[in-house]
This record gives structure tokens, sequence and C-alpha cells, in this order.
């Protein structure tokens, strides 16, 4: 394996793929070069020397610019780098040409509903309207678990700590993600728990929610029951009955739905799990299914990128005004919006919002984009969607699901063990985080630093991802998720 990585002929850095000492040798495509000083592994060292106030450049894209002059063969980061990104920009819609592909058709087996969508996982899910209810819902999951029948998944509480003291659009978002869980196609049916004085009203929920099938959604005022416990219990029995008569069916691969999601990223988060969602992506979107790529603000900077790969100038308008809009968001608050939100991926090699970025981006491959959904919309297309959500993980993994991802594909550099309400596969990027956290990773994309094809990579983990909708494949996060759910907040609480 080559001790520094030049990603595209255009880069004036490189990126380590191990801990390099200074005054180390390095040769990059026929130059040589000595480390200036000691560059941890996943960081950025300078190829030629660069300008203070010349771009950084990686990915072929600017990722910043030079703070101060940078030696040929110096470490690039926080120390030497800033960021170039401001405030809202005009964009002018250039389409490129995305590739056409075609996939010998898939299948998995899963479980076919009703309104036509198709579920990965045949659960009860107990979603309270206001955190008050949480410890009834957890009492009714535990008691429920305990008599499961056969065919039934497990029974699931989805806490959360909102739903009451909530007014206008925070109230809504709430609401929205709440209804978007009641309509998942991973729950045979759903217990939707009150208690009787919230904000969230279950009446008010309904006229957000439309129209349900009784037979599968039921609804618990806790407050109008002598035993809510007894009477929710009696419920989730019900449900479970019903859903213990679905069965698995094959089903085309164009009925599935992928959040992608990183988190606790590091310099080979581009470089390798990145790019391997994108290849995934481009097998599912050829499948006919569809991908969701959200973290908006980890759009910051690349965004060109995928405003040109929309399919025309509605969904391109709508992009603008998903990055405009988040960027307003961030100015409202008296944020910056070149805030790269976590220490670890400084620690892990990304130096700027915009080097984040163009590795995020990435988990869309080339694929065009056909939609563009506020939080809580469920996918109304096949294909790549764009969803408005935070780049914080709990939130922006829940806001996948709730738009309808029966499955998350979350790679990360870092290591993390949380899970959120659909199943969560990790995929690391390099094999040392693999080996030194089994228990968490579910997939090594660290193979394609030490040989290993795209290609080959890509269809591994798009048969490890049909494996776990067919149910024969459980992700190690599932074993240890409660499923707690985090909604976009973004207003006042009484």
């Amino acid at each position: 394996m080559k001790k520094v990585i030049r990603i595209h002929r255009l880069d004036n850095v490189a990126v380590a793929t191990e801990d390099i000492p200074a005054g180390a040798a390095l040769e990059i495509e026929g130059v040589l070069l000595a480390a200036a000083q000691d560059i941890p592994a996943g960081h950025k060292v300078a190829l030629r020397p660069i300008r203070a106030g010349e771009d950084i450049v990686k990915y072929g894209f600017p990722i910043g610019r030079a703070a101060r002059d940078i030696g040929a063969g110096a470490w690039v980061h926080t120390h030497n780098a800033a960021s170039n990104l401001e405030g809202l920009r005009e964009y002018a819609y250039r389409p490129v040409a995305c590739p056409d592909r075609s996939e010998p058709p898939a299948r998995f087996m899963g479980y076919a509903r009703p309104d036509g969508s198709v579920g990965v996982r045949n659960e009860i899910w107990i979603i309270p309207t206001v955190g008050c209810v949480n410890g009834v819902a957890e009492a009714i999951e535990e008691l429920a678990n305990a008599e499961r029948p056969a065919g039934v998944s497990r029974v699931c509480a989805c806490t959360h700590p909102y739903g009451c003291s909530q007014l206008g659009g925070d109230l809504l978002m709430t609401r929205k993600a709440l209804c978007g869980l009641i309509r998942h196609p991973n729950a045979a049916g759903a217990l939707v728990l009150g208690l009787g004085c919230e904000n969230n009203q279950i009446d008010g929920l309904k006229e957000t929610l439309g129209a349900y099938d009784p037979a599968r959604v039921r609804f618990l005022v806790c407050q109008q029951a002598e035993d809510e416990i007894a009477e929710g219990l009696g419920i989730v029995r019900a449900l479970m009955e019903r859903a213990s008569r679905c069965v698995r069916t094959p089903t085309p691969a164009s009925k599935l739905v992928v959040g992608l999601k990183c988190g606790g990223s590091d310099g080979f988060s581009g470089i390798t799990a990145n790019p391997l969602l994108g290849a995934f992506t481009e097998k599912l979107v050829a499948q006919g299914g569809s991908a969701l790529l959200t973290e908006v603000p980890e759009m910051f900077g690349a965004e060109t990128i995928l405003m040109n790969r929309c399919v025309n100038e509605d969904v391109f308008g709508k992009t603008v005004s998903l990055i405009n809009g988040f960027k307003g968001y961030f100015m409202r608050y008296g944020e910056k919006i070149d805030e790269n939100p976590s220490p670890g991926n400084r620690e892990g090699g990304i130096t700027t919002l915009e080097e984040k970025s163009l590795g995020c981006i990435q988990k869309g491959g080339r694929a065009p984009v056909v939609d563009v959904l506020a939080y809580g919309d469920p996918v109304r297309a096949a294909g790549l969607s764009l969803l408005q959500a935070p780049g914080n993980d709990l939130v922006s993994s829940a806001a996948l699901a709730v738009s309808g991802a029966q499955i998350v594909l979350f790679t990360t550099g870092r290591g993390t063990p949380f899970g959120c309400p659909v199943p969560t596969l990790k995929i690391a990027t390099q094999s040392g985080l693999a080996a030194r956290k089994p228990g968490w990773i579910d997939f090594n994309a660290g193979s394609l630093l030490e040989g290993a094809s795209m290609e080959d990579e890509a269809e591994a983990l798009f048969r490890l991802t049909l494996s776990v909708a067919s149910g024969e494949t459980e992700p190690k996060s599932e074993r240890l998720s409660k499923r707690n759910l985090a909604i976009f907040k973004d207003g006042v609480t009484l």
C-alpha cells in the first residue's frame, strides 16, 4: 500500500495512508518529497509549495485556501488552512450527463403491504405523541416482546422527548416525523400512544397523517384509560396476531429505499467508504430503486456538483432552495456556515467543511438527482433524492427512516454503535477500525486501500444489503438499538 494517495490529477495535496514521521521520504507519481513534520494517517501533505490565499485542492476541487505559506511536504490542516465558504450564493444550472447503466434484475424477500410499499422487517411500533408517555411505551414493549408470536420481528417503542410545549412549524415537524413512522412499511402495525393534555393531540396528528388503515394503526390516550399498560398491551396483542400472518415474498430490488449517511468521518471517508456507497447507489438506481442523500450542511462547498446532476430546472431550483434555506437557518442563529461540526472529523484528518462535503456527496455516486424532499416528506420518485435534514447522526438517520428508507447504510471512520428506527449497516473506512470494533462494523471498505476493486466491493455490499432486506442478516446495531427517535427541532419550546 502506498504511503500517500493523490486522489485527482489536479490535487496539490495527498492523503497519508499511515502515520508518517518527519523526514520520511515520500514518492508520489514519480516526485520525491520529504515529510516536513509528522503527518497522521488520513491527513494531508502538500505536494508542492502553496502560497497564502491559494486554493488547496483535493478531489479536483478547492477544499479551502492556505491561511499562510505552506511548503512542499508540509502537513496541511486547521493550523494553516481556512474555509472559502461564505453566505448565500446565486447558482446557474449547467446540466451534466449522468451515466446510464443497467444491472441484472435482483430480488429480496420482503413483506408486501396493502398500500404497495414493502417492508424488510415485520415489526410492531409503539409511537408516543409526547415524551411524557415514553415509560408506558417501554413497559408495553417489554411485556409484548415476552409473548411475541413467531413471524413478528420485534416490538419497538420509538421514544422521543417532544410533542408538548411545541408550536407552529416546530410542532408540524414532530407530527410529520411521527406520521412517517406510522406509515413505515417495516412496521406491520403501530400503536400511537398519547397522554391527553399535550400540544401534539392525536386529533391534530391524524390531520397530518391523513387516510390510514384502522386495522394496522391504533390509538390510545393514556389519561382516558383506567390501566393504560394493560389496554396498550391488548392492542399490541391484536396487532401482533395480524402481523403474524404476514409472510415474506420475492420482491424486486426496485422496491428498496436506502438511506445514505456518514458520521465520525476521517481522511479515508472520501477515498473508500463514501465512493463505495456511490457505486452501490448507482447499482440500486439501475435496478429502479431509490436512494436518499441528506446532511445538507455537508453539501456546502460541493452543492454545484449535485445541482448540475439535477434532471431538470425544477429540481435544480428546489436544490438551490434546499442549500440556501439551510444556510439561512445557520445565519438566523448567528452561526458560521463553514463550521465543521465534529472534533472527531478534524482528528481524523478533515480540515474544512468543503473537504467533508466533497467526500460526503460521493455517497450518491454519479446518479442523477430526481427530487428534493422537505423534512418528513415521503419519497416520491425512484432514483436519488436529496432530503432536508442536518448532519447530526441521530437526527439525519431518523429523517431517512421517516421519509421511507427501509435500511440505512452508514459510513464511519471513527466508529459508532448507534442505530435508528430501521436496520443500519456500518461501513468502516479503514481496516484498523473494522478489526478494532467488530461488534459495531458490518462491512470493511478499507479493503479498497489494500487492492480490492470497487466493482467487487460494491457488488458485495449490494448483496449484503439484499441479505439484510431479506431478514437473513442482522446488522450489529440492530442488536444494540432501542429505537430512540431524534426529531429535527427548530422553534420555541414553551
